[in-house]
């Protein structure tokens, strides 16, 4: 099979070219408008498909089909905003040569507006597919599965990228031209628009038993997701699709510049572009770790639901995520699976199961939560990895009502004089070995009174589930301090870490956040449990580890 890659040595044409690299049956021509940037790319590659760079400009397309022969047209140039008076001359070139065509592309309404060419398509018996990327390839397939339990009336979504992703100068062109420009989408029912890049959101993304993002700032942003999904699910009264980049400080920028724009009707910001793409490729800092969520209310007999779908990428392999839907178009095709002929966007084009193999043995991880306020306070945090714990800890965290267990510990104590201040202050055990100890959990008005006695010693605290900043962690409050912990599964073990916490209500220095290794997990048929503090610069508050049994029903 052979492939033409226009942009083909760019950010997503590139990764594009690596994620087929396996795959021996293809021949792809990496084109560009500079040849010794085609030439470099391909002189770098290492792979089993054949590479072989050609100069070309996309205004130049109708002659390259024809002395290229191509099987395949994928468009990785863009800006699909910025394609002029002749949007759609790579796609008109490629049915009139009779060539099949995928694209990255992003805007609105040129994924809309693609299906006005389905008859010539069908005529020429090619298939012409747009916006074959994550919005809207992956939101649509999420959404089809949300759908087989639900009518979708709301949907949210956005997606995060790694700090370390690196993002192309089309791309960041894409996103300034259309910040402070009107944004059509659907609101309360009706077809109306909001302001790129001026409204926000947060949230946090935080696939169950697994280390969530950061709470993130996420931003209004121009993908096809909003004209399309509305077609698909005629329920849908409200759409929303952000982006949340970081730095935070960077995307808070641009959003005083689009609500600047939107206000005095200035120019667009397209001249600054490149000062952008130069800011955020140099500011890379934090966890190289990306994430996507889509949220959506619907109803099923009767009743509201609130489903959302999350997905987390470990470090260098987020950033293929929007190459991989055009992977996965052409693996199905070299197995026997062809797009059908017609002109249309990528919303049917991919079925959920379709990226479960493609995310496979990498470091991506997806889960699916049904928020339900009725259940028990780690049942909601968890989701579906409560159902993988030890069945004592499923056991110890499964009820609501009141229950005691008990067992025996063993207890120690930091050395230090400061240490020792703040373990008194807050009633923390003596340093012992096997020590009786019960557990008292109660229901109370914010979640769960947990009252702990180490032999006498007693000291309670407060479990709850997390809301604002604290979204999906589980809050535990020593009276006016409180840690926001996510709950992590890890082989056998539920870890507690901590993320965030607050003094007086007040956000508090990372840096100072106490740490240790803390868990519960299932010994020789008991519950067993470990809990360590310490404390930057101080070192061990307090360790305690035991066994406990439940007591009575209660």
């Amino acid at each position: 099979m052979r492939i033409v890659i226009l942009g083909g040595y760019g950010v997503f044409g590139g990764r594009l070219v690596r994620l087929l690299a396996d795959v021996a049956e293809l021949e792809l021509i990496v084109c560009g408008r500079h040849f010794f940037r085609a030439q470099e790319f391909c002189d770098a590659y290492a792979g089993a498909a054949r590479l072989r760079p050609l100069q070309l400009d996309a205004r130049d397309i109708s002659k390259a089909l024809k002395e290229e022969r191509p099987d395949l047209v994928v468009d990785a140039s863009g800006p699909f905003q910025a394609y002029g008076t002749e949007p759609y001359r790579v796609i008109e070139a490629c049915i009139a040569s009779g060539v099949n065509y995928l694209d990255f592309a992003d805007a609105s309404d040129f994924v809309f507006g693609v299906s006005k060419f389905d008859a010539p398509a069908k005529a020429r018996g090619v298939f012409v597919i747009s916006g074959v990327s994550t919005c809207p390839a992956l939101t649509a397939a999420v959404l089809r599965e949300m759908a087989k339990t639900m009518e979708i009336v709301t949907v949210e979504g956005g997606i995060a990228p790694s700090p370390f992703a690196g993002i192309g100068l089309n791309v960041m062109r894409a996103v300034v031209g259309y910040a402070g420009s009107p944004v059509k989408l659907k609101r309360a029912g009706m077809t109306t628009t909001g302001t790129g890049l001026a409204e926000s959101r947060r949230f946090t993304v935080a696939v169950p038993g697994r280390m969530p993002l950061r709470n993130i700032h996420f931003s209004l942003v121009d993908v096809p997701d909003l004209q399309l999904l509305p077609r698909e699910h005629p329920a849908l009264t409200d759409i929303w699709m952000g982006a949340g980049p970081v730095p935070e400080i960077l995307l808070r920028v641009l959003n005083v510049l689009a609500r600047a724009r939107a206000t005095f009707r200035l120019p667009a910001l397209t001249p600054f572009s490149r000062l952008f793409f130069a800011v955020l490729n140099t500011m890379r800092f934090g966890e190289h770790r990306g994430g996507m969520f889509i949220r959506a209310t619907g109803t099923a007999d009767g009743n509201r639901i609130e489903q959302s779908w999350h997905l987390l990428a470990e470090g260098d392999d987020g950033p293929y995520i929007p190459s991989m839907a055009i992977e996965a178009v052409i693996r199905k095709w070299l197995g026997g699976d062809k797009p059908s002929a017609g002109a249309r966007s990528s919303v049917q084009t991919l079925e959920l199961s379709d990226y479960d193999k493609l995310f496979s043995g990498r470091n991506i991880f997806t889960g699916l939560r049904r928020e339900d306020p009725g259940l028990p306070l780690y049942r909601q945090i968890l989701g579906s990895a409560f159902s993988d714990l030890p069945p004592q800890v499923q056991q110890l965290h499964d009820r609501a009502s009141e229950r005691r267990w008990s067992g025996f510990a063993r207890t120690r104590r930091g050395s230090g004089f400061l240490a020792s201040v703040i373990a008194n202050f807050f009633g923390f055990p003596i340093t012992a070995n096997d020590i009786p100890v019960s557990v008292t959990l109660a229901p109370h008005q914010a979640g769960e009174l947990w009252t702990r006695n180490f032999d006498g010693r007693i000291f309670s605290s407060v479990q709850s589930l997390g809301s604002g900043r604290n979204q999906y962690l589980l809050v535990e409050s020593f009276g006016w301090v409180a840690f926001g912990l996510a709950l992590v599964k890890q082989g056998d073990r539920l870890h507690f870490i901590p993320r965030r916490w607050t003094l007086c209500g007040v956000p508090m220095p990372h840096f100072m956040l106490p740490t240790g290794t803390s868990y519960e997990t299932e010994h020789d048929g008991a519950f067993s449990f470990n809990v360590e503090i310490t404390l930057p610069f101080l070192g061990l508050i307090v360790g305690y580890d035991g066994t406990l049994a439940p007591m009575h029903a209660g």
